[in-house]
């Protein structure tokens, strides 16, 4: 943020009579490259730096302007103007820092406009509101009456092809901002006062400090110019004690024209760009003629859609602004919902007019608001937009991220609304990307995450083949994913953000990092629904003995079991035989049954390669079973026989190594309580999707090992052999978990 006192610091305007070349720091910005193009077209040497690349910038390059990324005061040259932005902090650039070094002049962008605006008769327009519109009108309306004047405004001209142009006549149109006394460097001839309202209190401090700065720039508009004002208070107060001729206009004085540009504001500005085209020689017709071919500027109620649901772009950032922007729209759309997505600009202005903001908004039909916008400023205590949602009576939606807003917007939109992006910050963002979100295949997409960093990463790639290819045969959109194969080779997610990112994933990923809630936790980080269990049940169920604990204090029956770390005294284990686990792995990686306890060191051991925590259990004799879940019933039992009589890792996996019988070979009673008794662990842990419960059936009834949260999805896999029996295709299990996925957008 500039400051008055920093403004003092620059050198002054007339010692641009003696440089070689101009530098500008912050070429990319809107002000700064037109003034670049402005003085390419004077045939001066000009170069410049920014710190990130642009369409603009690129345009720059294309004209021949070698443009540097990245601020480091390199490329400047002795005897060169360096000129800077108002955005650019002089304290720490690097340009300022070489600049002092060379001795060079430094001077701010609006100085070097006033030079090259010398000689010219400057129609400059000020005001709060209405400035880009204004003298877009003025240009329209002097070019149509055959005057070809200088143009230099603020955002590009769709009809124009840009907002810079460099005319044959002696007339300039100048866009002169209030913001940091950017206009005290212009010379006006003709002043056109569109409003006056306090804003960019951050600089000027009070609304007397700002009345008392437009004052002294009206002040400059000698006796044979004139000072044009609308009716506006602010506008009416500042023109007092003025000495150059002053004239007011208002929408009553334009002619019976029809605007290519809505709302009553719009008339008002198309009246005071009449009289200025006027003034300056136009022949009134004509003028008239070319304001009403106006066709708005970038930004400014921009219609980039108007079919079921229009897209509008609009920089409006002051209440003033929206309430005519709001207006304007439902003129132009009669009997439509008008929706407002809003990112309100500066910490600043927010403060000084959240009331104002609130009640402007509150006259949309539907609000989308989103995080301030800082610019230039740092966040301030207690300035937040959540305190403008407080106080706005329409129906809003509250959306921090302003990633957010595209789809958040596409999931509230109805046939024939009018939604409006609005703001001054990056919010320029939302309405493309608003439409690539309307625009979005209507066949679901599926991304099915595999492989992992686990024991199991093998395991789970086949499992995330066999569901893809399910997916497929039932006409998904879907695609395999190994997300850490992506976060540890290229850091690249761009497969899971942007309009062509997964309507759901389906997790098929085993063991650490992806059972336990990581992968999980990342998903709902991007706001993408996933399948099965969320974030804090897939911890808990990881850690088999926090499980264990969690079911035992219910009272739901659980083997006895012991924590042990490397180094830990083993005598606290249970009395043989037990069996040796991994806390944090799947079901049977790392896993040993033990019998004696000079075996137990050597099985700890092996357990501790895959965790930092193993488990010493006892081992419970009987038939070992798994009770699938799918949400809120239980599937058959499926009875688990390994033909080695334990069922480890190549029992689980091998084909033909592990007989499975569904249902198992048990009562109707047992089965009924097995079932029941799954059903209300899956839930008791806070579960979702699909889960597996593993038991022993003793001879005094059974007992929970633990539950799995993501199933494996293989040929020899549990599941899948259950829901066979219960008439559920591998195919229909597929598809209800996808149908599953797409539906659960928030989990705990």
């Amino acid at each position: 943020m500039r400051t008055p006192q920093e403004i003092d610091d620059f050198d002054p305007t007339d010692a641009l009579d003696c440089v070689k070349g101009f530098f500008l720091v912050g070429i990319g910005g809107a002000g700064m490259s037109g003034l670049a193009r402005l003085l390419r077209s004077r045939g001066t040497q000009v170069l410049g730096t920014d710190s990130t690349d642009s369409p603009l910038v690129r345009e720059l390059i294309s004209l021949g302007i070698p443009v540097r990324i990245g601020h480091s005061g390199a490329d400047i040259h002795p005897g060169d103007a360096v000129v800077f932005s108002d955005a650019i902090d002089l304290k720490t650039s690097p340009e300022a820092e070489r600049a002092a070094e060379l001795g060079s002049p430094i001077f701010r962008r609006s100085q070097v406009l006033g030079w090259l605006m010398r000689g010219r008769k400057v129609i400059a327009v000020t005001g709060t509101h209405g400035k880009t519109s204004t003298s877009g009108m003025i240009a329209s309306g002097l070019r149509a009456a055959g005057l070809d004047p200088t143009i230099v405004i603020g955002a590009p001209m769709p009809g124009l092809g840009t907002g810079v142009i460099e005319g044959t006549s002696d007339w300039a149109v100048v866009e002169a901002c209030e913001a940091y006394e950017s206009y005290r460097d212009i010379d006006p001839t003709v002043t056109v006062l569109t409003s006056l309202e306090p804003d960019h209190l951050d600089y000027h401090k009070t609304w007397e400090r700002l009345l008392a700065s437009m004052q002294t720039f009206l002040a400059k508009t000698p006796q044979d110019g004139l000072i044009l004002a609308s009716t506006d208070s602010g506008a009416q107060e500042a023109t007092d004690g003025s000495t150059a001729p002053i004239k007011t206009y208002s929408p009553n004085d334009l002619p019976d024209i029809t605007l290519q540009v809505p709302g009553i504001h719009s008339r008002e500005n198309a009246a005071g760009a009449l009289a200025a085209c006027v003034f300056a020689g136009a022949d009134p017709a004509k003028a008239a003629e070319g304001i009403a071919a106006f066709k708005g500027a970038d930004r400014r109620l921009q219609v980039i859609r108007d079919e079921d649901i229009a897209v509008v772009d609009d920089y409006a950032h002051h209440p003033t602004e929206i309430r005519a922007s709001i207006q304007a729209m439902r003129e132009q759309f009669p009997g439509r919902r008008v929706c407002v997505v809003f990112q309100p600009h500066l910490y600043s202005r927010t403060e000084h007019l959240l009331k104002e903001f609130a009640a402007a908004l509150s006259e949309a039909d539907h609000v989308v608001l989103t995080d301030i916008y800082p610019a230039r400023e740092e966040p301030k205590p207690g300035v937040s937009s959540l305190r403008v949602g407080e106080l706005i009576t329409a129906p809003l939606t509250y959306v921090p991220s302003r990633h957010l807003l595209p789809r958040t917007a596409a999931g509230l939109a109805k046939e024939g609304d009018v939604w409006i992006g609005m703001g001054a910050g990056n919010i320029s963002e939302f309405a493309p990307a608003f439409l690539e979100e309307l625009d979005r295949p209507s066949r679901a997409r599926i991304a099915v995450i595999c492989g992992g960093d686990s024991a199991e990463r093998e395991v789970s790639i086949h499992s995330g083949r066999e569901v893809k290819a399910a997916l497929d045969r039932l006409g998904y959109d879907a695609f395999l994913l190994d997300i850490t194969e992506k976060v540890l080779s290229s850091g690249d997610l761009s497969a899971l953000i942007g309009p062509n990112r997964p309507d759901a994933v389906i997790l098929e990923v085993h063991g650490t990092t992806a059972e336990d809630g990581a992968i999980q936790g990342l998903l709902q980080v991007l706001h993408i629904p996933y399948s099965g269990s969320g974030v804090g049940a897939s911890s808990a169920c990881m850690d088999k003995q926090a499980t264990k604990d969690r079911m035992a204090a219910d009272g739901l029956p659980v083997p006895f079991g012991v924590y042990v770390m490397k180094g830990d005294d083993l005598s606290i284990a249970p009395h043989m035989p037990v069996v040796v686990k991994p806390n944090s792995q799947g079901s049977t990686v790392g896993l040993t049954f033990v019998e004696s306890v000079e075996d137990l060191q050597a099985a700890v051991d092996k357990a501790l390669q895959y965790d930092s925590i193993a488990i010493i259990e006892e081992r419970v004799d009987g038939m070992e079973i798994s009770v699938p879940v799918m949400g809120d019933r239980a599937l058959p039992p499926v009875e688990i026989v390994p033909a080695s009589g334990e069922y480890d890792f190549e029992a689980k996996y091998v084909p033909g190594a592990t007989e499975e019988i569904c249902p198992a070979r048990l009562s109707e009673e047992t089965l009924e309580e097995v079932e029941a008794l799954a059903l209300y662990a899956h839930k008791l842990m806070g579960c979702s999707g699909v889960t597996r419960t593993d038991m022993i059936v003793t001879k005094t009834g059974p007992v929970i090992l633990e539950i799995n949260t993501i199933p494996g999805m293989t040929s020899t896999s549990l599941v899948p052999t259950s829901a066979e029996a219960a008439g559920i295709s591998f195919d229909e299990l597929v598809r209800w978990t996808a149908e599953d996925a797409l539906q659960s957008a928030h989990k705990a």
